[in-house]
């Protein structure tokens, strides 16, 4: 299966940055600024059978672009080119706003910033023409979320949901994941360590799962923690967040986050797409104090 390229250029201050940001969340290796001098190298790794770069995308300026699209062109490949436009006075308000410099302006192609958009419109000109694979996004009133919502409709696949959620559980004794977008405190349910039968077991043997999940209160808190898991997930992806982790905690890291964690993974992977991972799980207990 052939890789494929996506060349997002456009207008300085369309939003290039936040189409990129979009296209890696749905999976694509994105290079900014990348040198045309470098592209033989770029398609000699991704002929590489094992290359993890199926999917990539190029920001592209307007100087550079002309020598993308005939280098693609001349070994036929394929490309897919995102075109963002924006008006010069919605332009000349967001530069103005950043104080940034305009890249017609710092490669002396241009002296006033004015200058530089009518500069760089005259370089992108042709790319009008070559419409036939280009997808044609006008930002000028777009917020960044928007925009994003855009990009992520025209590229993502409808078979895969983009959003994905991680559960991991954890042990407070060694840290809250310093990653992790939600914290759930588990150490209020019956804790399996304090039965020697159990205690050098995990969450993930039956006896220990048993234990955890048999008890009232962890079947209230489950249906309840579902119901709230439900809402703000769907709120995540609505602004566009690609990947949440939900890190849940007992005190070792063993047993009662271990089963809760498989527990939530298990009930939601119908409707998301999960991950389950088990940070101290297999951590050798040191001496501690469960009090």
């Amino acid at each position: 299966m052939e890789n494929k390229i996506v060349l997002v250029t456009g207008m300085s201050g369309a939003g290039k940055s936040s189409a990129m940001n979009a296209l890696e969340d749905l999976g694509y290796y994105c290079m900014d600024n990348f040198p045309k001098e470098l592209l033989e190298n770029l398609e000699d790794l991704l002929r590489k059978e094992e290359s993890h770069y199926k999917n990539v995308a190029l920001s592209v300026s307007a100087i550079d672009y002309q020598a993308f699209v005939s280098y693609f062109e001349n070994i036929n490949r394929d490309l897919q080119i995102l075109f963002l436009d924006c008006s010069d006075e919605e332009l000349l308000l967001r530069y103005r706003f950043t104080r940034r410099q305009h890249p017609m302006i710092v490669n002396h192609l241009a002296t006033t910033l004015e200058d530089a958009i009518e500069v760089e419109r005259d370089f992108l000109d042709h790319l009008q023409e070559n419409s036939q694979n280009t997808i044609h996004i006008d930002t000028t009133k777009l917020s960044t979320s928007a925009l994003a919502s855009r990009v992520l409709h025209r590229f993502k696949s409808a078979q895969r949901s983009v959003f994905t959620v991680t559960f991991q559980s954890f042990g407070f004794k060694h840290g809250v994941p310093l990653d992790a977008d939600m914290v759930i405190d588990v150490r209020f349910l019956p804790n399996p360590f304090y039965d020697p039968l159990l205690r050098d077991k995990t969450g993930n043997q039956k006896e220990v799962y048993d234990y955890v999940m048999d008890k009232p209160e962890t079947q209230e808190f489950i249906l309840k923690l579902k119901d709230y898991c439900d809402f703000v997930f769907s709120q995540y992806e609505k602004q566009n967040k690609s990947h949440m982790i939900v890190a849940i905690g007992c005190t070792g890291g063993q047993h009662r986050s271990v089963a809760f964690a498989h527990r939530l993974a298990q009930d939601l992977k119908n409707d998301w797409t999960v991950n389950e991972t088990h940070r101290d799980k297999d951590r050798r207990k040191e001496t501690v104090n469960r009090s």
